[in-house]
């Protein structure tokens, strides 16, 4: 099909950046179920030892991290009348939920079966998560040539997030609470089925409703060795693939975390009189009574003042980061995306800090530093896939060739790097601090080691990434030298 009338660099169409941004819907479903609940699933739902979970989480996650390269190289030479990165969103969107929902199942193969099983589940998870989502990731920098309009596409995408965001570490425990009439085992396994139905129809409709438009001339196609030559030379990529590996180590260490600390660190009296004293428990009420009265009994909010006060701290953060996401587009306009991400993230992280400080009846200044905390996160969020789409730019610009799901795998890579690095040390630390799944009350080491490690060392990572965009070479000037001399050769006859 052809799309020759469609310019490279003019704006999108509201219906194509919501149509691409349900692509991240779909894929947050998962990918944040993960990033959150995929240790505390082994140790509390599947019953795996911490050690082993963490053994799980590191190896499977290195696997899908280095299968990302190959992927990489591989969307890059596809080549279907739907363009190079659409169609994996069609190829790949059935097999990633009937695998989301294996990954979330408990067969009962003994303990070292259960292992087995769970590692096999968990790397095919994260390969299909590859397949999927390295096309549609780099899909974002060949929709349009214009920086700004990659600054609205990301806000848009982002929001999107948040909501999956806020689907999952809000409603998923007590979702799962109420499709499994209180069984976790069940509970995971309906929900992830749920996800799993809307996710491919996300997935569908993102490849409906977008067009590739930046498309490689033939003087540019390049051979593979020319096209890692090409990236082991792109310094704004060195730095932009440890930033990434950096972010997702906090973001898999703390996110992993906080239902821990919530259970295992707060204080269940104190959590409870907070509740009561903003009127959720009165509300809850309520909205339990609501439901009774129309028959459905069995859909009734957890009692679990923990399980309560987790969500509502997620939603509160979440919220906060939609709003800052909000502000993140004409901040990066104005003042350029590499100052006002590292700047945003430095303060964002000292909110982070502050949870070292809080005994376990501080339940309002938790709540605080979470809000703030979300805000400034939230500004950063669309402008790290924004500045990935710009050195993939970078690239075309001083070496006349563009490999762009390539330069992207990478990002992915160190994305899933981080992921597993993160979500190891999650299970790593628990079990380092004496945590046991299958004990009721656990030992006080547990409660102390949670709280240093979702402020101190959850702040490490971020604290490195904002020093590291001193070395980020494409400032606000260099943004519109780029795509100024991008679009004049994008003009010429043979472009």
């Amino acid at each position: 099909m052809s799309h020759t009338n469609l310019s490279p660099t003019g704006k999108l169409s509201v219906v194509e950046k919501i149509g691409y941004s349900l692509g991240d819907l779909a894929a947050n479903l998962i990918f944040q179920t993960l990033l959150t609940f995929i240790a505390f699933f082994y140790t509390d739902v599947y019953k795996i030892s911490a050690n082993a979970a963490a053994t799980i989480i590191f190896i499977g996650g290195l696997a899908g991290a280095c299968f990302n390269p190959l992927m990489g190289l591989l969307a890059d030479r596809t080549v279907t009348r739907w363009g190079k990165f659409r169609p994996w969103l069609l190829w790949t969107s059935v097999p990633f939920g009937l695998i989301a929902i294996l990954a979330f199942s408990t067969p009962n193969l003994g303990d070292n079966g259960k292992i087995i099983y769970a590692t096999l589940t968990y790397i095919a998870l994260l390969l299909i998560y590859s397949a999927n989502n390295l096309p549609y990731s780099a899909l974002s920098g060949v929709l349009t040539g214009s920086m700004q309009e990659r600054n609205s596409l990301s806000s848009y995408r982002f929001v999107a997030v948040m909501v999956a965001q806020l689907i999952i570490q809000v409603l998923l425990l007590p979702l799962v609470l109420i499709l499994g009439g209180g069984d976790k085992v069940e509970g995971f396994r309906n929900t992830m089925i749920i996800f799993a139905v809307a996710g491919t129809i996300c997935f569908l409709i993102t490849f409906a409703t977008t067009r590739e438009r930046i498309v490689p001339t033939a003087a540019q196609r390049s051979t593979i060795g020319q096209d890692v030559a090409d990236l082991l030379r792109n310094k704004p990529w060195v730095v932009m693939m440890l930033l990434t590996i950096l972010v997702f180590v906090t973001l898999a260490l703390k996110g992993g975390l906080y239902i821990y600390y919530f259970k295992n660190y707060l204080s269940e009296a104190a959590l409870s009189a907070f509740l009561k004293d903003i009127g959720f428990i009165s509300f809850i009420g309520h909205l339990n009574a609501a439901l009774n009265s129309i028959g459905l009994t069995k859909f009734q909010w957890p009692e679990d003042p923990a399980t309560s006060a987790f969500s509502l701290f997620n939603g509160a953060g979440i919220l906060c980061m939609i709003i800052g996401i909000g502000f993140s587009k004409s901040l990066a306009d104005r003042f350029g995306k590499r100052d006002v991400y590292g700047v945003t993230l430095f303060i964002s992280t000292l909110f982070m800090l502050a949870f070292y400080l809080y005994p376990p009846t501080s339940i309002g200044l938790v709540f605080g530093s979470q809000i703030l905390h979300g805000f400034f996160y939230g500004i950063t969020i669309p402008l790290l896939w924004a500045m990935i789409a710009d050195v993939a730019d970078y690239s075309e610009w001083k070496n006349n060739r563009r490999a762009t799901a390539l330069l992207f795998s990478a990002m992915i890579f160190g994305l899933k790097a981080g992921l597993s690095i993160g979500g190891a040390l999650v299970a790593a630390l628990l079990s380092s601090f004496g945590y046991d799944g299958t004990q009721v009350v656990q030992p006080q080491t547990v409660a102390e080691g949670i709280r240093l490690s979702i402020s101190v060392y959850a702040s490490i990572p971020f604290l490195v990434g904002a020093g590291l965009l001193y070395f980020y070479e494409i400032n606000k000037a260099s943004e519109r030298t780029i795509e100024l001399d991008l679009q004049t050769r994008r003009a010429q006859p043979n472009a």
